[in-house]
């Protein structure tokens, strides 16, 4: 042994053997441990074909699945202080945990959705904070936003030292695509940004959930458009994985460039589109009816050179033009006799035209004045690149305060082939919430009202950034701060100008909500281990808010749990002197009050219109049984359902 080399240890011994491994076998390696399954049958061996099954599965995956079906224990806390217009807004902006918020979601949103979009972390090997622990949940999350002790605490996932792992992000992508499904409408659609480092994962994932049947297309984002050229091939693009919930959606088309319509005659702008069928699956052979010939009148022009066709040969209409390829094989036309007729040569402007070609043929063309086309699965435009995300923070005076903003253009473009005016759209990764600000810039362009819910983590900012200086203290802080200014310029363009296109009744606020723990107590399963244990049990849920709970926070968590939308129009009564709240035009009555009136019930037994509901809390009946089963009976009667909570 020579001086200048050290003895190899242990782990550089297995490291040489796993490296050796690796170069024989690299297809035996998961996440940079040895699938020994992999490995007997890339020696030869026998395995238990029964497991043989095409479909994706990690680590975690049942614990991923488990997790759906843990019921939420926690609210959205209503915080109009912070929003905008709270009263009238449909618009929502949601602080929380997003898989805790899609749960509470579930029931007042489900088939509710027309678009979500989405930006997940992208899974580089740098932290992302979504909890990979879901055991505790709701918990974890209160500890991490302050609203428990732990304020600053870590949700961990995948860190430089985890690697590019792609288990942990499965397991945190999982539950909520599939709560997310649960939500879209049955012609709804979802769009998700993703990179080289999960797209494959993420589009075996989404066929899982959605199903490979509803994968629309996999669109090319030119994100960057010079590259990052410090890699070897210098990369300029990223993707968008579209997905529909059934095989009722619709996409719309998207306008033509300006330039896309060069010709013009008596009628306005046209272009021409060859009769000819281009396809070469179809021709003479199995479209035998649309092979026929065309007669072309070579003295009837137009003033744009084009030539009168008819489908009766004559003296005047004398060219005979039959449909044949460019290696003059037989062809079809794309319309038949009956149509040509029809729609075709009819009328004093034609729609079908000939024109000589330079060997002295004839083609025949349709004139199209068709100004919108399908969309293209290759997004190049200058407002997909990623740098005019930061530009468009910048105009709204926040430049420096989030790294890496999605441009208004990309969401604008899924907008428009994807919504309509009073869709609702999802975004829950919302960060600065660069889909809030599309919804309202497409709103205002194109007078329609569609409607936003974002979900946005309040990940800590860096306490050295200039966002956390300036009193942006969380992501969700950024975002909300963001759909005010936007809301604002709108609203200042407009400023003294005549209501042309119904813009004065466009939405333009939005309601804040904050996800916390429920408003009401709920028993953690604990059994009392003594009579003085179950005492206390007893007398701490004999009245069952939460200290510092408002009327507020619990009708909005009621409202949830009864399947309405927190948009809900909320109509405040006096009846008997006591505060009746009427939910949807009366649909249902709740009330809060700390003790429930005899005359209260009296009054909304013979209201109208009669409510289709009443709900009260259990406690207003101050331990009265016989009141409570009384009113139970009566609501009973008068065909309302009765409830207490």
């Amino acid at each position: 042994m020579t001086e200048d080399r050290l003895p190899l240890t242990s782990q550089d011994v297995l490291a040489d053997k796993l490296a050796a491994l690796r170069e024989l076998f690299p297809g035996v390696f998961a996440e940079g441990k040895v699938d020994f399954e992999r490995l007997k049958q890339a020696l030869g061996e026998s395995i238990d074909e029964g497991r043989e099954r095409y479909g994706l599965s990690w680590a975690g995956k049942s614990e991923a699945i488990r997790n759906l079906q843990a019921q939420s224990v926690g609210t959205l806390n209503p915080l109009p202080e912070e929003s905008v217009n709270f009263e009238t807004t449909e618009n929502i902006f949601i602080e929380g945990e997003n898989l805790e918020v899609l749960k509470l979601l579930q029931k007042s949103y489900h088939n509710q959705i027309k678009m979500i979009y989405i930006d997940p972390p992208y899974n580089t090997g740098k932290e992302f904070i979504y909890p990979d622990n879901f055991r505790e949940g709701l918990e974890d999350y209160l500890r991490y936003s302050g609203q428990k002790n732990g304020e600053g605490i870590k949700l961990t996932t995948n860190t430089e030292t985890d690697g590019r792992f792609h288990s942990k992000w499965l397991n945190m992508m999982y539950p909520r695509l599939f709560l997310a499904r649960n939500l879209l409408r049955d012609d709804g659609v979802i769009f998700a940004s993703i990179d080289d480092n999960e797209v494959s994962d993420l589009r075996l994932l989404m066929n899982e959930i959605f199903g490979e049947e509803n994968f629309i297309c996999q669109i090319i984002i030119q994100s960057n458009k010079r590259g990052q050229t410090y890699k070897d091939i210098s990369k300029t693009h990223e993707y968008i994985l579209l997905y529909s919930k059934s095989d009722f959606y619709r996409l719309s088309e998207i306008a033509k460039d300006n330039d896309a319509l060069p010709d013009q005659d008596e009628l306005g702008s046209f272009e021409l589109w060859e009769l000819r069928n281009r396809n070469p699956r179809f021709g003479r052979h199995n479209r035998p009816n649309l092979y026929f010939p065309i007669y072309v009148s070579p003295t009837i022009v137009d003033s744009n050179g084009f030539f009168q066709i008819s489908l009766t040969q004559s003296s005047e209409f004398s060219v005979e033009v039959f449909p044949k390829n460019s290696e003059g094989d037989d062809s079809c036309w794309r319309w038949g006799q009956k149509k040509i007729k029809s729609e075709g040569i009819s009328g004093a402007f034609p729609v079908l035209v000939a024109k000589q070609k330079r060997d002295n043929g004839w083609n025949i063309y349709q004139k199209s004045r068709k100004s919108t086309t399908k969309v293209k699965s290759i997004w190049d435009e200058t407002s997909m690149i990623s740098e005019q995300g930061t530009i468009e923070l910048g105009e709204l005076g926040m430049r420096d305060y989030f790294d890496h903003p999605k441009p208004v253009g990309l969401i604008a473009k899924a907008l428009n082939i994807a919504s309509e005016s009073h869709d609702i759209v999802l975004d829950f990764f919302a960060g600065s919430s660069t889909t809030a600000h599309a919804i309202l810039e497409q709103n205002h362009e194109d007078g329609g009202n569609r409607k936003f819910i974002m979900i946005q983590l309040p990940e800590l900012c860096d306490p050295t950034s200039d966002a956390f200086k300036v009193g942006y203290k969380t992501i969700a802080d950024i975002g909300k701060e963001r759909i005010r200014r936007v809301i604002n310029e709108i609203n200042e363009e407009e400023s003294g100008r005549l209501d042309l296109n119904g813009s004065a009744q466009q939405d333009r606020g939005f309601r804040v909500f904050k996800l916390t723990e429920s408003n009401f107590k709920i028993w953690d399963g604990t059994a009392p281990q003594n009579v003085e244990q179950l005492s206390v049990l007893l007398q701490e849920f004999a009245e069952n808010i939460r200290p510092g709970t408002t009327k507020l926070g619990m009708l909005y968590e009621i409202l949830l749990k009864a399947g309405f939308p927190l948009t809900a129009k909320i109509e405040t009564l006096t009846i008997a002197g006591q505060e009746i709240y009427a939910i949807e035009d009366r649909e249902l009555f709740l009330c809060l009050e700390y003790e429930l009136l005899e005359d209260t019930v009296r009054q909304i037994l013979t209201y109208q219109p009669k409510p289709k509901q009443f709900i009260s809390l259990d406690s207003s009946f101050r331990g009265n049984d016989q009141l409570k089963t009384n009113t139970q009976l009566q609501m009973r009667d008068h065909d309302i359902k009765f409830r207490t909570v």
